[in-house]
């Protein structure tokens, strides 16, 4: 069954790397949901161990190839676009582990969900682009830190596991991969408003190379706040932290305090 276009599908093909996949996921789980299982080389070795499996597949062609091959699976694989499905209903409101050797072309917007659902999913172990992986995890004052850096890292801590190689898909994609496991902190909810917090931190980084100061004036009602030195720096210049401590100061309007 040739892979499409279409679904920005690319089958791994190498048995030790989808072992690794799975063993990536540290945490104690009960439910594991499985994003893009295609012709589940990664489903296998995530059956094997003591989860309560639930695969979510866009394509009907591989839901059928996944209920002949995988028929224990056959009553949790969910016929749906990650994209569109509500994570709350996927195991009732209960948290689980997301894992997949995920689609590149929606692979930042998996993210981002999972940064919303945030509440239920308190792991995440993914195939990604390598570029994209590293920007995911980068640290402040690179090129590769920015918007999808400080959104997850918020709530996330990240860690490199392995890289893997074109010649090891099915077909080839164009790019290198690797793979990176997202941990939910201990304190995801902190005191900010999180709307707020995602606007200043794209706001900044649609203008990297501008001043804070220059590209956060509609944020304060008194704009001499921007006078402080604080406000000199660029958005790479700052760290997670910093961007959640700007996120209070424009809700309070105050700055050096």
């Amino acid at each position: 069954m040739k892979a499409k276009k279409s679904y920005g599908q690319h089958f791994l093909t190498n048995e030790n790397f989808a072992e690794r996949i799975a063993d990536g996921l540290v945490q104690p789980h009960t439910r594991v949901l499985e994003v893009g299982p295609g012709k589940g080389m990664l489903t296998k070795y995530l059956l094997q161990k003591e989860f309560q499996l639930k695969a979510v597949e866009a394509d009907r062609d591989m839901v059928a190839y996944l209920q002949k091959f995988y028929p224990q699976l056959s009553e949790d694989i969910i016929e749906a676009d990650f994209m569109k499905l509500n994570l709350n209903e996927v195991f009732e409101h209960q948290s689980f582990a997301l894992v997949g050797n995920f689609p590149y072309n929606i692979s930042s917007q998996i993210v981002f969900k999972m940064v919303e659902y945030r509440h239920l999913i308190s792991e995440m172990v993914g195939m990604f682009q390598k570029e994209m992986a590293e920007r995911i995890i980068a640290p402040p004052g690179g090129k590769d830190y920015g918007v999808i850096s400080v959104l997850t890292q918020a709530y996330y801590d990240g860690k490199l596991l392995f890289h893997v190689s074109k010649g090891n898909f099915n077909p080839p994609p164009k790019v290198e991969s690797a793979v990176i496991r997202l941990t939910r902190k201990d304190t995801p909810e902190l005191n900010y408003d999180p709307v707020l917090f995602r606007n200043i931190v794209k706001t900044t980084f649609n203008q990297r190379r501008k001043m804070l100061r220059n590209t956060l004036k509609g944020f304060f009602q008194d704009e001499s706040v921007l006078e402080d030195p604080f406000f000199q720096k660029r958005p790479e210049e700052l760290s997670v932290g910093d961007f959640i401590v700007l996120a209070r100061k424009v809700e309070d309007g105050r700055i050096g305090k």
